[in-house]
């Protein structure tokens, strides 16, 4: 009967999730069944998520946009330097703050002013006039430096440093490794899944962000992709203004609708193509790293 009723309920979770998943999904595939439909039905409201009137002039279109693939450069960019930074800075400054008080006296001090600025900022104008007083406006710098201190990823990597084994570190030491060989040959081999988490939280951070390219960017094409989807206006003019009988017929069959979600499905390529490598290595480092201070 116990096992009978346990089923049962497995079988109401296993529905519930897959509604879940459903509905968490159903915004990308109407993006994408919009984005191979064509304009009036498009425009009139009939996709759901089967695409109607099948046609690819909105992908057509981002091919032949050099200021998508331009943008979409500086997110690349973007995401390979901010990713970097964030995972140098992180280890550098959880492997001291995981040892207790009795090995790095002031260690609480710094912990309490760490999280004192992630709790607290000086607001958007200061943060505006810092950047443009260091010149970093309109330059890739202005777009990973101000956050190359991820204060939630130093904290979920400092709890799994302090799990490690403190016979592991005593033995390194045993052996004349200092600190930053312990650190190399020790900590960061054995923590590859909170590494792959942590890594999985900037680069997607980074690939998602729009705001800091819109003020942070005076010219268009520095913004990074993610701002320049969010600007995107299709200018009616264009069709008005083009004289080639190709270009006129092309753009007739496509809108701004249309448009954007091609290019919204082109931008999410990268991370669907990142995401399966660290996916496996996900839930084990939010677990071993879980916040426990």
């Amino acid at each position: 009967m116990i096992r009978g009723t346990s089923r049962t309920v497995d079988i109401v979770i296993y529905c519930i999730l897959t509604v879940i998943a459903f509905l968490s999904l159903a915004p990308v595939l109407n993006t994408l069944a919009i984005s191979f439909s064509g304009k009036v039905a498009a425009m009139s409201g009939e996709v759901f998520f089967w695409p109607v009137d099948f046609n690819l002039a909105a992908y057509e279109s981002v091919i032949r946009d050099r200021n998508f693939f331009i943008s979409f450069g500086v997110s690349v960019q973007r995401v390979l330097l901010g990713g970097v930074i964030n995972l140098l800075v992180t280890v550098l400054m959880a492997y001291p703050l995981s040892k207790s008080n009795k090995h790095f006296p002031g260690r609480n001090i710094y912990m309490w002013f760490v999280i004192f600025c992630m709790l607290f900022n000086g607001g958007l104008i200061p943060w505006y006039m810092t950047i443009n007083t260091y010149g970093l406006l309109d330059s890739i710098w202005a777009l990973v430096l101000p956050t190359a201190v991820p204060v939630f990823n130093v904290i979920l990597l400092m709890n799994f440093f302090k799990g490690v084994p403190k016979e592991l570190e005593e033995a390194a030491g045993m052996d004349g490794a200092g600190a930053w060989r312990t650190l190399v040959t020790i900590f960061i081999p054995i923590s590859l899944p909170s590494l792959a988490t942590v890594t999985l939280f900037s680069v997607v951070g980074h690939w998602n962000s729009f705001f800091d390219g819109m003020i942070l960017m005076n010219h268009k094409e520095n913004w990074p992709l993610q701002t320049y989807i969010q600007q995107l206006i299709i200018s009616m003019n264009s069709i008005m203004n083009t004289t080639d009988p190709e270009e006129i017929k092309r753009l007739s069959n496509m809108s701004s609708q249309l448009l954007n979600a091609a290019k919204v499905m082109v931008s999410m390529i990268p991370i669907m193509l990142i995401y399966p490598f660290l996916q496996r290595y996900f839930v084990s480092g939010i677990v071993l790293g879980a916040v426990k201070e």
